[in-house]
């Protein structure tokens, strides 16, 4: 197997194999400092391990990006798998752990805490490990919480997160001295793409100062508009909780005459929630999502859909995510909060009176609108069954990557299997509901909407979501095959 030239090595630890194979590796702490030793995997001798057949994964073990492709298909990028290695790089003793929590709160918080403090200590017998108090900046402005098994039993029941968090306050410089000063040598960092893209910066601060510190990070966002991974934890969470509000509305609408009621979901820059929400109702007329336009007068505008749903059904639910149709309020994108996201206007109120101002002025129709938010609401609550197993997962992914001295990734599913992947693919774009595929068409199927696209739109569409250039042959040189493979 060859190697990446070693300019492109620096910046992307690229491998290059047979027949298109690319692994699109992590860094590790022997890249950047001399003569680390190892150590035997401690989890050899741990009971719980000791009926699992194989319980080291393979050096070698990789995962692959896309798992459709052709017969004459390169097998393109993968990454390595996540799993307890033979050898570590940290003595057990040695380990001074901490975990933050940043950006806004998401179900499962918690319990990915509770499972990187259980996984440390009872698989590997850490047992220094601290919480960072209130987000980046807790580093350097706030006091630790020392985190013990005992402390943290309980924390999956509740929603939030006990340490505290805050968008901005990444002074990349006070977090690196305070991660020096108080010796920790390995970082648990949970966050979406803000929070890994500083992630990075710190990694890269401490990798510049040669520093025996692994950085790992956990990808958080309900909006699940992480790359790369499956789904981000929360969001099975997050869609459960929604049924209740659409639920609501449901009956509101169904109870009065020219009934609508009117949901807002989460989803600023991507529409997943309110898809897969109103896929699993089945109660919803209308999706509205941020990544599908819409318009609201004239022929197939949302007025005229609305005006017909309600003569043959003589009611209707619609759900409308955060960021849809900001477009049409655009005063509200020239702010920003800390982390950089744009604030947005309540679009939901917005549109509430729009149809209302319409139906009452225009057509002379009496409508019953009921407008439902519950978008707080649904990020605050604790896990449900199936995110609580994920984030197990994921925690003890983290554990065993540090501990393997890995550093400079994230953790998270690709196609069904756990891998670490680097930062910088986290980071690179938001995942986004891809309104020419085929899950938007069986939503749009499902509520019977029109698409309200225009032709402009379906041209835009299709060529944001052409499919990368494949390669002919293995003949294809080392550079053209970073350019062309590396945003598979």
């Amino acid at each position: 197997m060859g190697e990446a030239p070693d300019s492109e090595r620096q910046k992307k630890k690229m491998v290059i194999g047979e027949a298109g194979y690319v692994l699109d590796d992590v860094p590790h702490l022997s890249d950047y400092i001399p003569n680390l030793p190892a150590y035997p995997n401690p989890l050899q001798d741990n009971p719980s391990y000791s009926v699992v057949k194989q319980y080291f994964v393979d050096v070698d073990d990789s995962v692959a990006q896309k798992i459709v492709v052709h017969k004459n298909s390169p097998r393109g990028i993968h990454f390595r798998r996540a799993g307890p290695r033979q050898k570590v790089y940290f003595e057990p003793d040695d380990v001074c752990a901490c975990i933050v929590t940043c950006g806004g709160l998401c179900p499962g918080l918690n319990t990915v805490i509770r499972e990187i403090v259980c996984g440390l200590h009872h698989m590997y017998g850490v047992s220094r490990v601290m919480g960072i108090d209130g987000g980046y900046r807790g580093f350097y402005s706030k006091n630790t919480v020392p985190l013990t098994p005992k402390v943290v039993n309980d924390i999956h029941k509740r929603g939030g997160t006990i340490l505290g968090t805050s968008r901005g306050g990444h002074v990349t410089k006070k977090i690196v001295d305070s991660i020096q000063d108080r010796g920790i040598n390995q970082v648990y960092i949970i966050g979406g793409d803000g929070t890994q893209r500083g992630a990075a910066v710190i990694f890269e601060e401490i990798r510049r100062r040669g520093l025996n510190v692994a950085v790992a990070g956990i990808p958080k966002t309900i909006d699940n508009d992480i790359p790369v991974i499956d789904k981000s934890f929360g969001f099975d969470s997050a869609v459960e909780e929604a049924q209740r509000a659409i639920s609501a509305a449901h009956v509101e609408a169904t109870s009065f005459e020219n009934g609508i009621g009117l949901v807002k979901l989460m989803g600023r820059d991507s529409g997943f929630i309110a898809m897969y929400a109103t896929l699993a109702s089945r109660d919803v007329d209308c999706c509205l999502i941020p990544e599908s336009p819409f318009y609201l007068e004239g022929r197939g505008g949302l007025f005229e859909y609305v005006e017909h749903r309600l003569k043959d059904n003589g009611h209707m639910v619609i759900v409308i995510a955060e960021g849809a149709g900001q477009e049409l309020v655009s005063e509200s994108l020239k702010s920003t909060d800390p982390s950089g996201n744009k604030l947005l206007q309540d679009v939901g109120l917005w549109i509430s009176e729009r149809i209302k101002e319409h139906f009452s002025k225009q057509k002379k129709m009496v409508i019953n609108l009921k407008y439902i938010d519950p978008t707080y609401m649904i990020r605050a609550i604790p896990s449900n069954a199936s995110d609580n197993v994920y984030c197990t997962l994921l925690a003890q992914s983290a554990v065993h990557g540090a501990m393997a001295g890995y550093t400079g990734f994230t953790v998270g599913p690709v196609n069904g299997r756990h891998a670490y992947i680097p930062f910088n693919r986290i980071i690179e774009k938001q995942n986004k509901v891809v309104i020419t595929d085929r899950m938007w068409a069986r939503l749009l199927s499902s509520t019977n909407q029109p698409s309200f696209l225009r032709t402009r739109d379906i041209i835009k569409a299709n060529k944001e979501e052409e499919p990368p250039i494949q390669l002919a042959d293995d003949s294809t040189t080392d550079d053209n095959l970073m350019e062309k493979q590396i945003h598979c």
